[in-house]
């Protein structure tokens, strides 16, 4: 994983995601939106470390099981586990809805260029672009 952040300072582009998000960002983006849980063992890196993680392979598109976390840290599957509480969990959705908030107040959201998910788009064979 790259060390520094993945845009240069003062360049963010909402547009792009993102591969790695500083802590200030995860803290103060992120983490509230992430849902811990009641019972069982603390993880053994933090929760920006193990988001990092999943945004590396979520952004390289390689199978879980061929992360190979620095030092060997911590487990691959630990790493899915947590991906995938989050996912089940409404965290990823919590955090999503509050990011497309920011960005509507802000003024950065263009619904004009919003698509769905193609089912209301006609694309028949020989269709005239």
């Amino acid at each position: 994983m790259a060390t520094k952040a993945s845009y240069p300072q003062g360049s963010f582009q909402y547009n792009k995601l993102p591969i790695k998000v500083s802590r200030k960002e995860f803290n103060q983006y992120i983490r509230p939106h992430l849902r811990k849980p009641i019972k069982g063992p603390k993880p053994k890196l933090s929760y920006y470390q193990i988001f990092n993680y999943v945004l590396y392979v979520l952004h390289t598109g390689m199978q879980w099981r061929e992360l190979r976390p620095k030092r060997n840290e911590i487990h691959w599957s630990n790493i899915y586990k947590w991906h995938n509480r989050w996912s089940k969990d409404g965290s990823y959705k919590n955090l999503f809805l509050a990011s497309v908030m920011e960005l509507h107040e802000k003024g950065k959201l263009d619904t004009s260029i919003l698509h769905g998910d193609g089912s209301n788009t006609v694309a028949k064979k020989g269709a005239r672009r």
